[in-house]
């Protein structure tokens, strides 16, 4: 890998002058263009192996629109084909890949599969920066690529408000386009369970009902077919689905269900923990995790483990914590709040998981080795350090400015500030500069970055897509790019490709160069 990084770096800086020209968003880390010369094409001949068709078939999906037929080019007739997949180890990386685009052919290099699928995302960008009647023009030239981290995520709450499985879809799709790869489904929370448990149907039936805004809503949650579809749907677009059950506070939508379990609240937060002392508990739980598990093949379930002191208040009166607290010499209730982290992160270990928890986790005594922490308290930094200093693996999402629940413009009224801070698109493009120091201080624990898009706000598909877009193309550069700082001016010179197919789409977005034509979607509550 760090010879191809190399070939790469004297690649770019030879070429540095066809940077302007790049339409790819994330940016590559190299492209060469070669002037005057396209690729024209109304029909696709393809070549590439039986096992790699699928990989078509997706992009057959992607290329809906663009007036382009597809077929496939015979072995026996190679030469006809103007689209190859080809499979070498001379491209190493696991996410990197290579095109090689002549008048006469693209050929989409890569050492795996998830490799082939990145250039054919990057073919996709220079298909639709140059929209013509009938076909496609490319220009020829050649892209070397690979991520700055394997972990480029996004975090969707579906608890506070549902939004289903098309708009979820349809979120996935757009992950693929830009090269994001780990969707974090928040699907508990105090306001609804949004996850079919087989063994405790009341989970959604009872603990569906309602969202953030209407505690009478009718009950709304996936199905296992459908988590099952959804995330096969991610896994073709070679997406990591990560769900979150959050524990042991958050817990008020399961505790309507099964109060047995509960372990109260306090008055602002009623009904808010689950019950800590109480050995059923544990067993309740680790039956969820055993279902959970089994719908998804990710290596990771998030137990979220933060702000459990909103709401543990009656746990210095529940007689089965008194009792805990007793027995194993529990001095205080964050000790006990640490006491479930741990049991309930061994339970996933035994499920051959490994347990993701928000950074308070960070002081709960859990091994590095069996955990990894989201840091997303940018004004507690001590927990990053810490972190750090106990070797956790460590993705990085701050608040300021990788929330999107938080405004994106001053003009906003909607969404969330943090002490008359949000999150601008510029503020996305300068983390590298943001978060210098967290960067640099143990790069080696620092899995990638990820955006959280909380829905305390956000009660419709269409507000979705005004907080989302166009800040998940911000993300993805960051998360993408080796570059120390991107160019704002360039990348929204990229942009201009993704506001068309946004308008295509029928995606609501927020423009921020001309604020004044996308007028802000507003929350609505219910």
């Amino acid at each position: 890998m760090k010879t191809i990084i190399s070939l790469i770096f004297v690649v770019w800086l030879v070429n540095f002058g066809f940077a302007q020209k790049n339409p790819i968003i994330p940016e590559p880390v190299s492209v060469q263009f070669t002037e005057g010369k396209y690729m024209k094409v109304d029909q696709i001949n393809f070549f590439c192996s039986p096992e790699e068709e699928f990989l078509i078939r997706n992009f057959s999906h992607q290329l809906a629109g663009l007036g382009v037929k597809l077929g496939k080019a015979k072995k026996s007739a190679i030469k006809s084909a103007n689209l190859i997949l080809e499979k070498t180890n001379q491209v190493s990386g696991n996410e990197a890949y290579r095109l090689i685009i002549s008048p006469k052919a693209v050929n989409v290099q890569a050492s795996t599969y998830t490799g082939l699928f990145y250039g054919l995302q990057s073919l996709l960008h220079l298909a639709v920066s140059n929209p013509q009647p009938n076909g496609l023009q490319i220009p020829c030239g050649t892209v070397l690529d690979q991520p700055r981290f394997g972990w480029r995520g996004l975090m969707l709450d579906e608890s506070r408000h549902f939004f289903g499985k098309e708009k979820v879809k349809q979120l996935l799709d757009w992950m693929a386009f830009y090269k994001l790869n780990k969707f974090h489904w928040h699907l508990t929370d105090s306001h609804g369970w949004r996850l079919e448990i087989q063994k405790y149907p009341k989970l959604t039936s009872v603990g569906g009902i309602g969202n953030f805004h209407n505690s009478e809503a009718p009950a709304a949650f996936y199905t296992q077919a459908e988590i099952k579809e959804l995330v096969r749907y991610a896994a073709d677009r070679f997406i990591e689905v990560i769900p979150e059950i959050d524990m042991p506070g958050h817990a008020t939508a399961a505790n309507r269900a099964y109060p047995e379990f509960s372990g109260g609240g306090s008055e602002r937060y009623p009904e808010f923990t689950f019950n800590p002392g109480k050995e059923a508990t544990y067993g309740f739980l680790t039956d969820i995790l055993k279902e959970v598990a089994g719908l998804f093949p990710s290596r990771y379930i998030h137990l979220g483990g933060d702000e459990v002191h909103f709401g543990n208040q009656q746990w210095n009166t529940n007689s089965d914590v008194q009792l805990l607290m007793k027995k194993h010499n529990l001095k205080d209730l964050q000790a006990v709040e640490f006491y479930f982290i741990n049991r309930m992160t061994d339970s996933i270990a035994a499920l051959n998981k490994t347990m993701i928890g928000w950074d308070e986790i960070v002081t709960s005594g859990v091994p590095a080795e069996k955990c990894l922490t989201m840091w997303w308290r940018h004004d507690k930094p001590e927990q990053l350090k810490m972190a750090f200093e106990k070797d956790y693996q460590t993705v990085l999402c701050p608040r300021i400015p990788l929330y999107f629940d938080f405004v994106q413009h001053h003009s906003h009224k909607s969404g969330r500030y943090w002490a008359k801070d949000y999150a601008p698109i510029e503020k996305i493009l300068g983390f590298n500069q943001l978060y210098k120091e967290a960067l640099s201080t143990r790069p080696e624990l620092v899995k990638g970055l990820q955006a959280n898009l909380w829905t305390e706000t956000i009660h419709s598909g269409e507000r979705l897509d005004f907080m989302t877009f166009p800040r998940i193309a911000a993300l993805a550069e960051i998360g993408w790019s080796s570059s120390p700082q991107p160019d704002y001016a360039g990348f929204m010179q990229r942009m201009q490709n993704s506001f068309r197919l946004y308008q295509s789409k029928k995606i609501a977005f927020f423009n921020p160069e001309n604020p004044e034509s996308t007028p802000e979607i507003v929350e609505v509550k219910k």
